[in-house]
């Protein structure tokens, strides 16, 4: 097949991992791939850098015409089987780009638990041939919004199955921690979706019954002041770390403990399965798609969003139950590989867009 890909984003954030890992999936397998993204993004450097053959274009918002006149003269000199938009602004610039005389037809990709607001978001959301949900949940919300069955497509996000790098006991004692720690980590942007402030609530009550745990939050975010300022006023500024961004998570995630997730809105969460893919347990909310990740009871423990006693609870039993930590990480990781690796993400993938070419 030949295929485009659009991202508009400047940042990185697991959504970009999705399409560098998509894009990078479909050249290995001989599909001829193109990957328009935001000029002098951070997608366009990790692109070139892995061989994709990039198409810089700059995105503007919504409705930027910049970005239509460039897609569609891409769309035109690369005549396609499918496009695949990863974002809501690069579906836009699809849409606009057909207006403008490009004829390949659009795949969206929805990775956002929230209902599609206004009536324009819905109608370019019903030009794409088909919408891939990448949880159940949102194809849900997708179908409660007036999109036709038939178009939705759940393909659930992916990541390598690979092997824990060595070190990151040593990673985490640079970081301050004691060895003997039990350390509870998450990584996410310091947004308000991803909760952290109900972490944190949690994390005071949890340090009071488990004298071992400390906690590792991974992330960077416009909500990092005013958190780092709540972790003091509850007391925790010896037990919680805030590591920042970081690019060794291949080391982090391995050594911790516990993996937690208190996000009151997500779509699946990437950061999860690279837990489960290291045989982490896990300790989540009942957010978004996060329980067709996390099996409660199984893989980890579930609990309900923007509820820290419950929160601390599922965290305390985990910490202070070796047994049960081993066998949730046991069973995260089978279910990491039947469902929710990057080459089925990839495959899934393949097969929606062959619909449409």
């Amino acid at each position: 097949m030949r295929v485009v890909h659009v991202d508009s984003a400047s940042g990185w954030r697991g959504g970009q991992n999705q399409v560098l890992l998509t894009a990078q999936g479909m050249a290995a397998r001989g599909h001829e791939v193109v990957l328009a993204c935001q000029r002098g993004g951070v997608l366009e450097g990790r692109a070139r850098s892995a061989g994709l053959d990039v198409r810089p274009l700059s995105f503007r918002g919504d409705l930027w015409p910049g970005a239509a006149w460039g897609l569609a003269r891409l769309l035109r000199a690369f005549p396609s089987d499918a496009a695949q938009l990863h974002d809501p602004h690069a579906l836009s610039a699809g849409v606009l780009a057909q207006s403008l005389g490009a004829r390949t037809r659009l795949v969206a990709t929805r990775r956002v638990d929230f209902r599609v607001k206004g009536a324009l978001s819905r109608a370019k959301y019903r030009r794409a041939a088909r919408v891939i949900a990448v949880s159940g949940a949102i194809a849900d919300l997708l179908r409660a919004d007036g999109l036709a069955a038939d178009v939705v497509r759940v393909v659930y996000e992916g990541v390598p199955d690979r092997a824990p790098q060595p070190g990151g006991r040593d990673v985490l004692r640079d970081l301050g921690l004691p060895p003997d720690a039990l350390v509870v980590g998450n990584v996410a942007a310091l947004t308000d979706h991803k909760d952290h402030e109900t972490l944190l609530a949690a994390a005071a009550s949890v340090v009071t019954r488990v004298p071992a745990a400390h906690f590792v939050i991974v992330g960077e975010g416009e909500l990092r002041a005013p958190l780092e300022a709540r972790a003091r006023a509850l007391g925790l500024q010896d037990r919680c770390v805030f590591a920042g961004f970081r690019t060794d998570l291949d080391q982090l995630i391995p050594a911790f403990d516990v993996f937690c997730l208190s996000s009151h809105m997500e779509g699946l969460g990437t950061s999860l399965l690279d837990a489960m893919a290291f045989g982490r347990a896990v300790v989540a909310t009942r957010a978004g798609g996060i329980p067709e990740a996390v099996a409660d009871g199984l893989t980890g423990r579930v609990v309900a969003a923007r509820d820290a006693a419950g929160l601390a609870s599922a965290l305390t039993h985990v910490l202070l139950d070796e047994r049960a930590r081993t066998a949730f990480g046991i069973a995260g990781r089978r279910r990491f590989l039947e469902r929710f690796t990057s080459d089925l993400m990839v495959e899934r993938t393949l097969a929606v867009l062959q619909e449409v070419a």
